[in-house]
């Protein structure tokens, strides 16, 4: 199985979530289970069925997390020396060149990329742009709107 790599503040978030799973999601599911089971015919009852379809996507979610954590390759990037290159990890601050527009990026795993947020995937077009480059440097990204130059202004580390 092949490793994917995740921030630590990302598998952080996907333990906090499997702990709410396990711990309060699953036995109230379970409870209301068997709430339902105690009103009768199982073939007409609304609530059973509700119960059963929330404990099937509820299941379904911890054996994904589960899984996305045994093959996650946790990188904290406080604990590697900032050199200016952008790497897995870091936040990224670039400048559109044709419209000065600056833009804040922290490049994360596939499994936390929000773009509303600033967390862009390493697998994107622009990620993929940026990675190996130093501050200063001048690149130019092909991106679904078109080619696109990008001077990457400040790398950290946070």
């Amino acid at each position: 199985m092949q490793r994917v790599p995740m921030t630590a503040k990302g598998a952080k978030a996907l333990r906090e979530e499997l702990e709410k799973l396990k711990k309060e999601d699953r036995p109230r599911i379970s409870a209301a289970i068997a709430e339902a089971r105690e009103h009768g015919d199982l073939k007409e009852n609304a609530e059973y069925h509700a119960a059963r379809e929330q404990q099937g996507f509820c299941e379904g979610r911890i054996g994904d997390i589960e899984g996305k954590l045994s093959n996650a390759q946790i990188i904290d990037i406080q604990d590697i020396e900032n050199t200016g290159k952008v790497i897995f990890g870091v936040t990224v601050t670039i400048i559109d060149v044709d419209t000065d527009e600056t833009k804040v990026y922290q490049i994360v795993g596939d499994d936390e990329a929000n773009i509303k947020e600033g967390k862009l995937s390493v697998n994107s077009p622009i990620a993929r742009g940026l990675i190996g480059r130093e501050e200063g440097d001048v690149v130019q990204i092909d991106t679904p709107g078109g080619t696109r130059e990008y001077e990457v202004d400040q790398v950290e580390h946070i």
